[in-house]
Protein backbone atom coordinates (compact mmCIF):
# COMPACT_ATOMS: atom_id res chain seq x y z
CA UNK A 1 0.00 0.00 0.00
CA UNK A 2 1.46 3.34 -1.03
CA UNK A 3 2.33 5.97 1.55
CA UNK A 4 -0.38 8.27 0.17
CA UNK A 5 -3.06 5.57 0.68
CA UNK A 6 -1.91 4.95 4.24
CA UNK A 7 -2.16 8.67 5.00
CA UNK A 8 -5.68 8.76 3.51
CA UNK A 9 -6.76 5.84 5.66
CA UNK A 10 -5.22 7.30 8.81
CA UNK A 11 -6.81 10.70 8.19
CA UNK A 12 -10.20 9.10 7.47
CA UNK A 13 -10.11 7.02 10.64
CA UNK A 14 -8.83 9.96 12.73
CA UNK A 15 -11.60 12.17 11.39
CA UNK A 16 -14.25 9.64 12.44
CA UNK A 17 -12.55 9.19 15.82
CA UNK A 18 -12.44 12.96 16.48
CA UNK A 19 -16.07 13.35 15.37
CA UNK A 20 -17.27 10.59 17.70
CA UNK A 21 -15.27 11.96 20.66
CA UNK A 22 -16.54 15.52 20.06
CA UNK A 23 -20.18 14.48 19.84
CA UNK A 24 -19.84 12.25 22.91
CA UNK A 25 -18.36 15.13 24.93
CA UNK A 26 -21.18 17.43 23.82
CA UNK A 27 -23.77 14.75 24.62
CA UNK A 28 -22.17 14.13 28.03
CA UNK A 29 -22.32 17.86 28.84
CA UNK A 30 -25.98 18.02 27.82
CA UNK A 31 -26.89 14.93 29.83
CA UNK A 32 -25.17 16.44 32.89
CA UNK A 33 -27.30 19.57 32.41
CA UNK A 34 -30.46 17.44 32.18
CA UNK A 35 -29.49 15.45 35.30
CA UNK A 36 -28.69 18.60 37.29
CA UNK A 37 -31.94 20.18 36.17
CA UNK A 38 -34.00 17.15 37.24
CA UNK A 39 -32.21 16.98 40.60
CA UNK A 40 -32.82 20.71 41.12
CA UNK A 41 -36.49 20.34 40.23
CA UNK A 42 -36.87 17.61 42.84
CA UNK A 43 -34.59 18.77 45.66
CA UNK A 44 -34.93 22.52 45.39
CA UNK A 45 -38.42 22.93 43.98
CA UNK A 46 -40.71 20.00 44.85
CA UNK A 47 -39.27 19.47 48.33
CA UNK A 48 -39.30 23.25 48.92
CA UNK A 49 -42.92 23.45 47.77
CA UNK A 50 -43.84 20.66 50.19
CA UNK A 51 -42.11 22.54 53.03
CA UNK A 52 -44.01 25.71 52.08
CA UNK A 53 -47.26 23.74 52.19
CA UNK A 54 -46.39 22.37 55.65
CA UNK A 55 -45.50 25.88 56.88
CA UNK A 56 -48.80 27.20 55.55
CA UNK A 57 -50.65 24.49 57.49
CA UNK A 58 -48.93 25.66 60.69
CA UNK A 59 -49.81 29.29 59.94
CA UNK A 60 -53.43 28.34 59.31
CA UNK A 61 -53.55 26.44 62.62
CA UNK A 62 -52.37 29.56 64.38
CA UNK A 63 -54.81 31.72 62.46
CA UNK A 64 -57.72 29.49 63.45
CA UNK A 65 -56.61 29.47 67.09
CA UNK A 66 -56.47 33.29 67.12
CA UNK A 67 -59.88 33.67 65.47
CA UNK A 68 -61.43 31.29 67.99
CA UNK A 69 -59.40 32.73 70.90
CA UNK A 70 -58.42 29.14 71.58
CA UNK A 71 -56.54 29.32 74.89
CA UNK A 72 -56.12 25.52 74.91
CA UNK A 73 -54.11 25.66 71.67
CA UNK A 74 -51.85 28.40 73.01
CA UNK A 75 -51.31 26.62 76.34
CA UNK A 76 -50.83 23.08 75.03
CA UNK A 77 -49.86 23.08 71.35
CA UNK A 78 -48.38 26.43 70.43
CA UNK A 79 -44.82 25.74 71.63
CA UNK A 80 -44.71 22.42 69.72
CA UNK A 81 -46.18 24.14 66.67
CA UNK A 82 -43.47 26.83 66.89
CA UNK A 83 -40.77 24.17 67.14
CA UNK A 84 -42.19 22.34 64.11
CA UNK A 85 -42.37 25.62 62.23
CA UNK A 86 -38.72 26.44 62.99
CA UNK A 87 -37.75 22.94 61.85
CA UNK A 88 -39.54 23.48 58.53
CA UNK A 89 -37.82 26.84 58.12
CA UNK A 90 -34.41 25.25 58.77
CA UNK A 91 -35.08 22.53 56.21
CA UNK A 92 -36.21 25.13 53.67
CA UNK A 93 -33.00 27.07 54.28
CA UNK A 94 -31.00 24.02 53.16
CA UNK A 95 -32.51 24.14 49.67
CA UNK A 96 -30.80 26.14 46.93
CA UNK A 97 -32.35 29.62 46.95
CA UNK A 98 -32.45 32.15 44.12
CA UNK A 99 -31.70 35.77 45.06
CA UNK A 100 -35.40 36.72 44.85
CA UNK A 101 -36.32 33.66 46.89
CA UNK A 102 -33.69 34.52 49.49
CA UNK A 103 -35.14 38.03 49.89
CA UNK A 104 -38.67 36.67 50.42
CA UNK A 105 -37.33 33.98 52.75
CA UNK A 106 -35.46 36.54 54.88
CA UNK A 107 -38.68 38.56 55.08
CA UNK A 108 -40.50 35.38 56.14
CA UNK A 109 -37.99 34.80 58.96
CA UNK A 110 -38.42 38.39 60.18
CA UNK A 111 -42.21 37.95 60.10
CA UNK A 112 -41.94 34.70 62.07
CA UNK A 113 -39.99 36.51 64.77
CA UNK A 114 -42.60 39.30 64.77
CA UNK A 115 -45.36 36.71 65.04
CA UNK A 116 -43.75 35.04 68.03
CA UNK A 117 -43.36 38.43 69.74
CA UNK A 118 -46.95 39.43 68.98
CA UNK A 119 -48.21 36.04 70.23
CA UNK A 120 -46.56 36.74 73.59
CA UNK A 121 -48.28 40.12 73.71
CA UNK A 122 -51.55 38.47 72.68
CA UNK A 123 -51.28 35.96 75.53
CA UNK A 124 -50.41 38.71 77.99
CA UNK A 125 -53.49 40.68 76.90
CA UNK A 126 -55.58 37.63 77.86
CA UNK A 127 -56.53 36.91 74.22
CA UNK A 128 -58.04 40.35 73.63
CA UNK A 129 -55.62 42.28 71.44
CA UNK A 130 -55.12 40.09 68.37
CA UNK A 131 -54.53 42.78 65.70
CA UNK A 132 -50.72 42.37 65.57
CA UNK A 133 -50.95 38.57 65.50
CA UNK A 134 -53.52 38.69 62.69
CA UNK A 135 -51.32 41.12 60.71
CA UNK A 136 -48.22 38.93 61.19
CA UNK A 137 -50.15 35.86 60.08
CA UNK A 138 -51.28 37.70 56.93
CA UNK A 139 -47.67 38.74 56.25
CA UNK A 140 -46.52 35.13 56.63
CA UNK A 141 -49.24 33.90 54.28
CA UNK A 142 -48.12 36.49 51.71
CA UNK A 143 -44.49 35.35 52.06
CA UNK A 144 -45.43 31.70 51.68
CA UNK A 145 -47.59 32.47 48.66
CA UNK A 146 -44.69 34.34 47.01
CA UNK A 147 -42.30 31.48 47.78
CA UNK A 148 -44.74 29.01 46.25
CA UNK A 149 -44.95 31.07 43.05
CA UNK A 150 -41.16 31.22 42.87
CA UNK A 151 -41.02 27.40 43.10
CA UNK A 152 -43.36 27.15 40.13
CA UNK A 153 -41.45 29.64 37.98
CA UNK A 154 -38.05 28.14 38.89
CA UNK A 155 -39.34 24.62 38.22
CA UNK A 156 -40.54 25.82 34.83
CA UNK A 157 -37.15 27.43 34.14
CA UNK A 158 -35.32 24.21 35.04
CA UNK A 159 -37.66 22.23 32.76
CA UNK A 160 -36.85 24.54 29.85
CA UNK A 161 -33.11 24.10 30.54
CA UNK A 162 -33.60 20.34 30.37
CA UNK A 163 -35.68 20.60 27.21
CA UNK A 164 -33.02 22.74 25.51
CA UNK A 165 -30.32 20.25 26.52
CA UNK A 166 -32.34 17.31 25.15
CA UNK A 167 -33.06 19.25 21.93
CA UNK A 168 -29.33 19.93 21.56
CA UNK A 169 -28.55 16.24 22.02
CA UNK A 170 -31.10 15.35 19.34
CA UNK A 171 -29.69 17.97 16.95
CA UNK A 172 -26.11 16.79 17.41
CA UNK A 173 -27.22 13.17 17.01
CA UNK A 174 -28.82 14.07 13.66
CA UNK A 175 -25.71 16.01 12.58
CA UNK A 176 -23.51 13.10 13.66
CA UNK A 177 -25.56 10.66 11.58
CA UNK A 178 -25.34 12.89 8.48
CA UNK A 179 -21.58 13.37 8.91
CA UNK A 180 -21.03 9.64 9.45
CA UNK A 181 -23.01 8.85 6.27
CA UNK A 182 -20.99 11.47 4.38
CA UNK A 183 -17.71 10.06 5.73
CA UNK A 184 -18.76 6.51 4.89
CA UNK A 185 -19.44 7.57 1.29
CA UNK A 186 -16.17 9.51 1.18
CA UNK A 187 -14.18 6.55 2.51
CA UNK A 188 -15.85 4.28 -0.06
CA UNK A 189 -14.85 6.68 -2.82
CA UNK A 190 -11.27 6.84 -1.52
CA UNK A 191 -11.04 3.05 -1.25
CA UNK A 192 -12.60 2.41 -4.65
CA UNK A 193 -10.74 5.19 -6.43
CA UNK A 194 -7.93 3.80 -8.50
CA UNK A 195 -5.81 6.34 -10.27
CA UNK A 196 -5.12 5.59 -13.91
CA UNK A 197 -1.81 3.94 -14.33
CA UNK A 198 0.63 5.73 -16.56
CA UNK A 199 1.39 3.76 -19.67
Amino acid sequence: MAFYNKVKWILGILLIFVLIIATNLIDKNNFVRVRDSVVTIYEDRLVANDLIFEMLKVVQQKELAVKLSDSTFFKNQNSKTNTDFQSLVSRFEETKLTSKEENVFNDLKRNIKSLLDSESQYLNSDYRNDSKVVQNIEDLKTNLNELSKIQLSEGSRQMSISKRAVDTVELFTQIEIYILVFLAILIQLIVMYKPKEKS
